[in-house]
């Protein structure tokens, strides 16, 4: 059973602080054993690679075999059935064209002391990309997460996809073929990070690197990050809906379970300004959840951090999901677009009933790597820009050092500096002499 609050009731607030801090990654200390893990993959590479595979995957592989052979490429591709190959091109089309448009421009102007200032824009130079493995990976998370960096003009992408038992979804193969991927190993685990992140005698490391993971993956992630770059550390997928009673209950119900179904950690939230629907909603999850596949995951999920929110206004609403700062906000109210400019954090937002969350992890073309456990407060999804570096320029023309020149090196002398404020005196003293 979630948890029913009313924001008109006086403890309120206390129970909304307490589902705010609700611990929901329920994940053993890793910390320990994937640094082991991360030492030994640098000692070690290839070696150390092959034997964690063999152990954690099943697997035996080989340096040669550590990645798919073009040749297995092509099978596995070739076992895609007509639809759903067709679903996924489309959907890297709309990906495609939906990052392309985040592309920022180059700048460069001269300002009124004559010095010229800009910046560029470059991509990293290589970059890796973590995929869960096994018949129940994601080709989806591989559109996301290497179609933003082909865009970003990143020129070595690999993926590493463990494939436990030799299991393997042609999916994600295509997928991966799809967004222009080089390299995919079947490897994972904290070693394909760390081997990524310091590379082997046949993994070349990258620069950043991007994807989801279990609790291992994570870790690591954490670990290398100085080493190489990282888009974020992910934590149970949420989401939150706010509802007017002017929507069909069943279809909030299963928006809500969309999310419930990825992990028994994840968290579905309804905010609504009708009590009498947040009960009708509450009902058809009940409902739905008597014949979902997956309600042995979804159910404790919604009884464990589900929860019901009856508000006195949309206003209000919009209040209480700055505070909770969702992954997911779904605005199935009437004026959707009017709520949405009353909200500040939210990862993604989904606008209007006929939006449901589910096309945005899929086929809508924004990315669904997306901020989680309140992080969307000071960061956003993946996208182009994750791929890219800002170098900023500048030049300076006699005339403008001139101008500008003795305030630096004033600054610098009251820093303590000196060697600061000589680098700056020495051509403001060649510019006396030649006045």
């Amino acid at each position: 059973m979630p948890q029913f609050l009313s924001t008109g009731e006086a403890d309120f607030e206390p129970r909304f602080q307490a589902l705010l801090n609700a611990k929901r990654e329920d994940a053993p200390d890793v910390d320990a054993t994937v640094a082991q893990i991360i030492a030994d993959v640098r000692s070690r590479g290839d070696e150390a690679v092959i034997e964690l595979t063999r152990r954690f995957d099943r697997l035996d592989l080989t340096p040669e075999t550590l990645a798919f052979s073009a040749e297995e490429i092509e099978a596995e591709c070739a076992k895609v059935p007509a639809d759903e190959r067709a679903a996924l091109e489309l959907a890297a089309e709309r990906i495609r064209a939906y990052h392309a448009r985040q592309m920022p421009q180059d700048e460069s102007w001269t300002d009124e002391a004559g010095a010229t200032l800009g910046w560029r824009w470059s991509p990293v130079t290589a970059a890796g990309l973590y995929v869960p493995g096994g018949l129940a990976s994601y080709p989806s998370s591989v559109l996301m997460n290497a179609i933003p960096a082909r865009v970003a003009g990143v020129r070595d992408l690999v993926i590493c996809a463990p494939t436990p038992g030799g299991q393997v979804n042609p999916l994600v193969l295509l997928a991966a073929r799809l967004a222009g991927v080089d390299t995919i190993y079947r490897i994972g685990g904290a070693q394909a990070v760390a081997a990524m992140a310091y590379g082997t005698q046949t993994i070349a490391p990258v620069d950043k690197i991007t994807g989801p993971g279990n609790a291992y993956v994570a870790a690591a992630k954490r670990r290398v990050f100085g080493k190489v770059g990282i888009d974020m550390i992910a934590g149970p997928s949420e989401i939150l809906v706010i509802a007017d009673r002017d929507n069909d209950p069943d279809w909030v119900a299963v928006d809500l379970l969309s999310q419930a179904e990825h992990d028994e950690s994840a968290q579905s939230i309804l905010i609504t300004d009708d009590a009498a629907f947040g009960q009708a909603v509450a009902a058809a999850v009940d409902k739905r959840l008597e014949t979902l596949e997956r309600r042995e995951i979804a159910g404790p999920s919604w009884r464990d951090f589900g929860a019901v929110i009856t508000v006195r206004s949309l206003a209000e609403a919009a209040q209480l999901s700055d505070r909770i700062a969702p992954e997911h906000l779904e605005l199935c109210v009437q004026d959707a677009d009017a709520l949405a400019a009353k909200v500040t954090h939210a990862g993604a937002i989904f606008l209007g009933g006929w939006t449901p969350e589910a096309i945005g992890d899929y086929i809508g073309g924004p990315n669904h790597v997306l901020p989680t456990a309140r992080s969307a407060r000071f960061s956003s999804g993946l996208s182009a820009l994750d791929f890219l570096k800002r170098t900023t320029l500048a030049r300076m023309t006699p005339a403008s050092l001139a101008a500008i020149g003795p305030a630096a090196e004033r600054l610098a002398i009251s820093e303590g500096l000196e060697a600061h404020g000589l680098s700056v005196r020495a051509r403001l003293d060649r510019l006396n002499k030649e006045a």
